[in-house]
């Protein structure tokens, strides 16, 4: 059995090589947080072993130490006390969730003033071993869920992530789609304003996910990417009765893997870079056959461009996003005569900007403004004189107001929105947010 000399010697040794390796390869934070949790449980194995040795020394037993565990999400220790149960260390299992409850107030038509739990999410993250985790989240919508209520209980992500080695990771399952600011971080505390943005709602349909594989991978130089296969979006459920395709038009025939046809596979990527402290600079594409053998066929195209400044107290951002469908002349041949025909394309845009005006312990009051412009129905494909739809005028609309932080995790948040082209739609809005 080693000397505990020894043994204290060994810890030092860990604890001075692995901070000199973390400082000296100005790791990602994704492989420093990896790199962190493997040096708390070798130290943690080099203390089981310690306080082992101590308890022998003094006559006492194994099974009454009680070793320091390792954080939430440590690998386990490789090489455990042998005899001290305590200093197995166990897979780690992390909850996480985010909610929000919204007041909604029209200025004009205050009949329509309602107040909603819009999502409620409840997270559970599971890591195997140290390059092994599980990553699921079940949400519930609008507070009630039954055949009389307009509640939803889904699924938004469910996937298993398997580190390949400190540059490459690989997916599978149920994730969120990697284009945009919002899709993969719109938790409340995430963004500024109470409702998500409309560019990233109406034609960067929130949350968007898809089943299937892709490969992650973070490089020093601070580039990461992301690329795979996926499920993709259904034509064939298109309504032309509804107004759901006009609101959204990838919102009305996403699939969210609930017996997702998958005769049509699209591919999917992204890259983004953080090279510069603060500022982040990217883009997404996504492409994918959408009538699944149905004739006739079609495609859906959609990508984007954004970039996100933060110098000093102020939180600057900018999107632009465009998407396309081909072959709608034909797809919308027979839908001729109702009311909401298949766009050819349809695209989005906005600027924000936001100032921490005001801190004080962990109070936090940072106002700030959005324009954006979007349109679902960009362009229609020739159908004919007299047959063809109209495209739709641009909305414009100007969002003003304040997130209030009352503690990391918590947020209080109010604006005023003004529309350009319908004005009923202008109003006040008071929301409530937490994430954890």
């Amino acid at each position: 059995m080693p000397h505990p000399g020894l043994i204290r010697a060994a810890l030092a040794a860990t604890l001075a090589g692995n901070a000199a390796t973390v400082l000296a390869q100005t790791p990602t934070e994704a492989e420093l947080a990896r790199r962190l949790e493997q040096l708390a449980a070798e130290v943690a194995a080099l203390k089981a072993q310690l306080a082992t040795l101590q308890q022998q020394r003094a006559g006492a037993a194994p099974a009454a130490a009680a070793p320091s565990a390792p954080p939430p999400g440590a690998p386990p220790a490789a090489t455990p006390a042998v005899g001290t149960d305590a200093a197995r260390a166990q897979p780690s299992t992390t909850l996480s969730g985010y909610a929000e409850i919204n007041y909604n107030r029209p200025t004009r038509q205050t009949q329509n003033t309602q107040a909603d739990l819009r999502r409620l999410v409840l997270g559970v993250q599971h890591r195997f071993d140290d390059k092994t985790k599980m990553v699921s989240e079940i949400e519930l919508e609008h507070a009630v869920t039954s055949a009389d209520d307009a509640g939803e209980v889904a699924l938004e992500q469910a996937y298993i992530e398997r580190q390949l080695n400190p540059t490459w990771a690989v997916r599978g399952g149920l994730f969120l789609m990697p284009l945009g600011l919002l899709n993969e971080n719109h938790e409340p505390t995430a963004y500024y304003g109470v409702e998500r943005n409309f560019v990233e709602t109406a034609i960067i349909p929130s949350t968007w996910r898809e089943g299937g594989v892709q490969v992650v991978g973070a490089f020093n130089n601070g580039i990461t990417t992301q690329f795979g296969i996926s499920t993709g979006f259904d034509l064939t459920k298109w309504d032309a009765t509804s107004s759901e395709g006009q609101e959204s038009p990838l919102g009305a025939v996403h699939q969210e893997l609930a017996q997702s046809k998958a005769r049509d596979i699209a591919l999917f990527g992204a890259v983004n870079w953080r090279g510069i402290p603060g500022l982040l600079l990217g883009g997404g594409a996504f492409s994918g056959g959408a009538t699944h053998g149905q004739a006739p066929s079609a495609r859906v195209t959609l990508w984007d461009l954004h970039a996100r400044w933060t110098p000093g107290r102020w939180d600057l951002s900018a999107l632009y996003t465009r998407g396309t469908i081909s072959n709608t002349a034909t797809l919308n041949a027979p839908l001729v005569g109702n009311p909401t025909l298949i766009p050819r394309s349809f695209d989005g845009a906005y600027v924000q900007a936001a100032y921490k005006v005001w801190q004080q312990a962990d109070y936090t009051l940072s106002p700030f403004v959005r324009w954006e412009q979007f349109n679902t129905a960009k362009s229609f494909a020739d159908l004919g004189p007299g047959i063809t739809p109209d495209a739709l005028p641009n909305e414009r609309v100007l969002t003003a107001g304040a997130n209030f932080q009352l503690t990391p995790g918590v947020v209080v948040k109010a604006d005023v929105q003004r529309f350009k082209q319908n004005k009923d739609n202008n109003r006040v809005n008071l929301g409530l947010g937490w994430a954890f």
